[in-house]
C-alpha cells in the first residue's frame, strides 16, 4: 500500500475542502449572520489546511496508484470529507448532535437527500448553502475535479480513481487525455447550473421570500445539478411557482443523462447521441412512468384525498418521475397519499436510477438493459446450448465479463439493501405513530416495514426522501443512533457503487505482503 502518496492525495483533498467552506463563510458575512456562524467555518478551515499541509510533506517512493489503492482512497476521502464537513452544523448549533450532522453531512456529498431537520426555518442561509452546495460538489465527484490537477505521468493513477467514483457498469475517458475530460465534464456541469440559475430568475419570487430568488435559484440548481433533493424552505418545492417546477424537472431529467452524450453534442455528433441504447431507454422509463402516474391521479382508480386539476396531474406526475428517476428527492406534493400504482412506480423508479456517467444514483438505467441482455442470453442457452450469444450495448458487443459484473452488482445492491432493512427492525421507533402534516392535511402513519424498506431503498439509491414515515414530509430524526450510523454508511455505499468501501474495510486491503 503506497501510504504516502495516498496521503498527498488525501490531504490535497482536505486543503480543497477548506477552500470551498469560504463559499458559505462568505454566505454567512453577506448575511451578517452571528459570529458563531463565521467561527463554525473557520475552524475546519483551519483545520484542513494545517492536516492537509502536513500531508503533503512526506515524499512518496512511487507516484503510481494500483486499482486496489485507488479504490480504498476514494471511500476514505468521502468519511474524511464528511466527517470535516460537519462540524460547522455541530458548531453553530443548527445540528447539534454530530451524528446527526454527519448523517446530514453524508446525505449532502452522496447526493442523497435525506435530513433529519424537522424544521428548515431556523437554519441559517450558511448552513443551508453548505448543504446545498455538498450536494453539488458531490454531484460530479470530488475526486474527479482533484483528477484536474494530478499529472498526466499518473495517468494510470487517475483512471482508477475515476473508475472507484463515477457511476456506471463501464467508465472511459472521452478524450485521450484525463485532465481534458475530467475539465470538460466540469465545464459541462458548471455551464448547466449557471443555466438553470438564469432561467430560475426569470420567474416570480416564492411569496414571502421576495428578497430571496437569487439565492433559493442557487440552492436549487446545485440540488438539480448534484441529484441531491436538500430543501431548504418548508414543503420542499411545494411554494415554487408551476414555472420554475417545469423548469426543475427538465434540468434533472437533463442531469440525469450521460454527461459524454452532451460533450457529443457540442463536437457536432448529434447521430451518435440519438443512437444511445441507454438514452433512448432512459426516456422510455421517464414517459411511461409519467403516463402511467398521470393516469392514476386523472382517473382516481383509488379513493385518496388530494384533488388535482389535469395540468396540476401532469406537473406532479412529470416532476417526481423527474425527481425520484434521477434520485434527487425534490417533491412539488406529498405523493406518500397518492394511489398504489402510482406509489409503486415511483417506488421502482429509485430502484432504477438514471443513466451510467450522470449525477443520478440507482442501479443505473444501463445495467438494467444489460441485466435483461444477460437474462435473455441465458434462457437462449438453456433451449440450445450451441447458441452463439450476440448481445451488443452501445453497438458494442457485450462481453460475458461485463453482463456477469452487472449481476453480481445487483446481487450485492439487494443483499445490502435486505441486511440494512434487517438491522433496522431492532430500532425502537418500529410500531410508533408519526405525525405527519402536508399539503393533504395532518395524518398519521405507523413506522413499520414499508418505512424501513423505502428509507434504505432511498439511501442505497441516494435518493433521500421515501414513503410512509421518512416522505417527502417527514424527515429521518425519529431513527435511534445506531440506524443513522448505518443509514450513513448506506448512502456512500450508494454513491460510491459499494466496491470501493468494502475495499476500504476489507484487512487483505492493508495486510504487507
Amino acid at each position: 500500500m503506497n501510504y504516502k502518496k495516498l496521503g498527498k492525495i488525501l490531504g490535497k483533498i482536505m486543503i480543497l475542502e477548506g477552500i470551498l467552506m469560504l463559499a458559505p463563510l462568505l454566505v454567512s458575512i453577506v448575511y451578517k449572520e452571528e459570529a458563531k456562524y463565521k467561527l463554525a467555518f473557520l475552524v475546519p478551515i483551519a483545520a484542513l489546511t494545517l492536516i492537509g499541509a502536513l500531508l503533503q510533506l512526506p515524499k512518496p517512493k512511487r507516484e503510481v496508484l494500483y486499482q486496489k489503492e485507488g479504490f480504498a482512497l476514494t471511500a476514505m476521502v468521502w468519511i474524511i470529507m464528511t466527517l470535516f464537513g460537519a462540524i460547522p452544523f455541530v458548531m453553530s448549533g443548527d445540528i447539534p448532535n454530530y451524528i446527526d450532522a454527519c448523517f446530514e453531512m453524508m446525505s449532502g456529498f452522496s447526493t442523497t437527500g435525506a435530513s433529519i431537520i424537522t424544521d428548515i426555518t431556523k437554519i441559517s442561509h450558511s448552513i443551508l448553502f453548505w448543504r446545498s452546495f455538498s450536494q453539488w460538489i458531490g454531484g460530479m465527484g470530488i475526486l474527479v475535479f482533484v483528477l484536474i490537477f494530478i499529472p498526466e505521468s499518473n495517468e494510470g493513477s487517475s483512471m482508477h480513481l475515476l473508475r472507484a467514483e463515477s457511476p456506471g457498469p463501464q467508465v472511459g475517458k472521452i478524450v485521450s487525455k484525463m485532465k481534458v475530460t475530467t475539465r470538460i465534464l466540469y465545464l459541462i456541469y458548471l455551464g448547466m447550473t449557471v443555466l438553470e440559475v438564469a432561467i430560475l430568475m426569470l420567474d416570480k419570487p416564492i411569496p414571502g421570500y421576495e428578497g430571496e430568488q437569487f439565492f433559493f435559484s442557487l440552492l436549487t440548481a446545485f440540488g438539480c445539478g448534484g441529484a441531491g433533493g436538500f430543501s431548504f424552505i418548508p414543503g420542499s418545492m411545494e411554494l415554487f411557482n408551476p414555472f420554475s417546477q417545469y423548469v426543475m424537472a427538465i434540468f434533472l431529467i437533463l442531469f440525469g443523462c450521460n454527461f459524454s452524450l452532451y460533450y457529443l453534442l457540442l463536437i457536432g455528433k448529434v447521430k451518435a447521441v440519438f443512437k444511445s441504447e441507454e438514452l433512448k431507454a432512459y426516456f422510455l422509463i421517464v414517459v411511461s412512468a409519467v403516463a402511467l402516474i398521470f393516469v392514476s391521479l386523472v382517473w382516481r382508480f383509488e379513493a385518496f384525498s388530494q384533488v388535482y386539476t389535469v395540468e396540476e396531474s401532469f406537473r406532479h406526475s412529470l416532476f417526481q418521475v423527474a425527481s425520484l428517476i434521477t434520485t434527487a428527492g425534490f417533491s412539488s406534493t406529498d405523493y406518500n397519499l397518492w394511489p398504489i400504482l402510482a406509489v409503486t412506480t415511483l417506488t421502482v423508479l429509485m430502484f432504477i436510477g438514471g443513466m451510467a456517467g450522470s449525477t443520478a444514483g440507482g442501479v443505473k438505467v444501463s445495467r438494467i438493459v444489460i441485466a435483461l441482455k444477460g437474462g435473455y442470453i441465458n434462457v437462449r442457452k438453456l433451449i440450445n446450448p450451441r447458441y452463439v450469444p450476440k448481445a451488443k450495448m452501445e453497438e458494442k458487443s457485450l462481453e460475458e465479463k461485463t453482463i456477469n459484473d452487472v449481476f453480481a452488482f445487483i446481487t450485492l445492491y439487494l443483499f445490502i439493501l435486505i441486511a440494512v432493512v434487517f438491522l433496522l427492525s431492532f430500532d425502537p421507533v418500529n410500531g410508533q405513530m408519526i405525525t405527519i402534516v402536508s399539503d393533504g392535511g395532518a395524518y398519521e402513519v405507523r413506522h413499520g416495514f414499508f418505512s424501513n424498506f423505502s428509507a434504505t431503498l432511498a439511501c442505497i439509491s441516494n435518493v433521500g426522501p421515501a414513503f410512509e414515515a421518512v416522505g417527502p414530509y417527514a424527515s429521518y430524526v425519529e431513527y435511534g443512533a445506531f440506524s443513522k450510523i448505518i443509514l450513513t454508511f448506506t448512502m456512500m455505499l450508494g454513491r460510491l457503487e459499494i466496491l470501493p468501501v468494502l475495499i476500504l474495510f476489507s484487512p487483505k486491503t492493508w495486510r504487507r505482503r
